[in-house]
């Protein structure tokens, strides 16, 4: 027995220290944003994976990206939808999850921050101590949307600065 969970926390440190954690199956597949190249496990709590009706499934690092590649396929339906909790990191379901947009916590690849939780009382908890209001999934992807053209000059702007 003991020789069992040893094997399991051997194979587990080792996954690991590789930068793959159980569950994130979905990083070892598109371990970068497609869009804009970001590291997608050091965003796992802003990381979204669409998965279609024909069986194909991207990851994103984010609600912004994941907006581009619903325009981008337009003619494919999701059949699912998740997104990184933002305490824990996991995978929840993105139109059951407790979302929260604004807040003084920065957003990634936006001004307007959009982050996702399992719990309405983790939500709660981070809107009193960081602001932002509890919305839900669609109210989050509208926001997404409306916010797209200045995120995207935003994101342009700091991306010449760094070239210089």
């Amino acid at each position: 027995m003991k020789k069992g969970i040893l094997s399991v926390l051997f194979i587990a440190c080792v996954l690991s220290i590789g930068g793959v954690a159980f569950g994130d199956a979905d990083i070892e597949k598109d371990p970068s944003c497609k869009y804009c190249g970001m590291d997608r496990a050091k965003f796992a709590h802003s990381r979204m994976v669409v998965e279609y009706e024909d069986g194909t499934s991207l990851g994103t690092c984010s609600m912004h990206c994941l907006a581009i590649e619903l325009v981008v396929n337009m003619d494919k339906t999701p059949r699912s939808m998740q997104v990184g909790d933002y305490n824990s990191k996991k995978l929840i379901d993105a139109e059951k999850a407790f979302w929260v947009i604004g807040g003084n916590k920065p957003g990634v690849m936006t001004k307007k921050a959009k982050w996702a939780f399992e719990n309405k009382a983790d939500a709660e908890k981070f809107i009193a101590e960081n602001g932002g209001s509890l919305s839900t999934f669609d109210e989050a992807m509208k926001a997404t949307f409306e916010d797209m053209y200045a995120d995207t000059k935003m994101i342009r702007e700091k991306r010449k600065m760094m070239k210089k």
